[in-house]
């Protein structure tokens, strides 16, 4: 995490007192943000701590993953985010949500291919589910935790109803 301290500091949120107790410890920011140095001093965001997915022991970072399916020329928007495992009670799976450029047309096999010769294997997403749009907020952002949101509404629809519908299937390709 890039924790940093100097002269121009920002004292805390305003009228938020936990918030700025969490932020600020013995007079160190805590801005939330994974970073890295490079060689010659210069620090780049990975992605923020709340986002970071653990996914067998290893540390995955969505913007990571989303970045990579970005390069795909088929990809027009991705989003990931980390998603109960579907197998392994109590551990999670990375899961990419991409639309698709129009005019053009890609599978989740390709994908997960792409996905593979750029990734380490614990940051390829093994379920990809193909969108319209992906939810942002108004300056842009993903918006993960709705896209979370969603697969559990999905999830335990699954759970209520077992019978598998035309809805339930994943597309080959869009």
């Amino acid at each position: 995490e890039l924790i940093m301290r100097g002269p121009v500091m920002m004292l805390g949120y305003h009228n938020m007192p936990t918030e700025t107790a969490n932020a600020i410890r013995d007079g160190w920011l805590h801005t939330g943000d994974i970073a890295y140095m490079d060689d010659d001093g210069y620090f780049f965001i990975v992605d923020r701590k709340k986002d970071m997915v653990l996914v067998g022991g290893f540390n995955a970072y969505p913007a990571t993953v989303e970045k990579t399916l970005l390069e795909h020329p088929a990809v027009l928007e991705a989003g990931v985010a980390g998603i109960p495992h579907p197998v392994k009670e109590g551990q999670e799976a990375l899961k990419a949500w991409v639309v698709v450029k129009p005019e053009q047309s890609v599978t989740q096999e390709e994908l997960v291919a792409f996905c593979e010769e750029r990734l380490a294997h614990y940051e390829v997403p093994r379920r990809i589910e193909f969108v319209s749009e992906i939810p942002k907020t108004f300056v842009g952002k993903i918006l993960r935790r709705e896209l979370v949101k969603q697969e559990l509404e999905e999830a335990a629809k699954r759970v209520e109803s077992p019978k598998k519908s035309e809805t339930d299937t994943e597309p080959e390709a869009v």
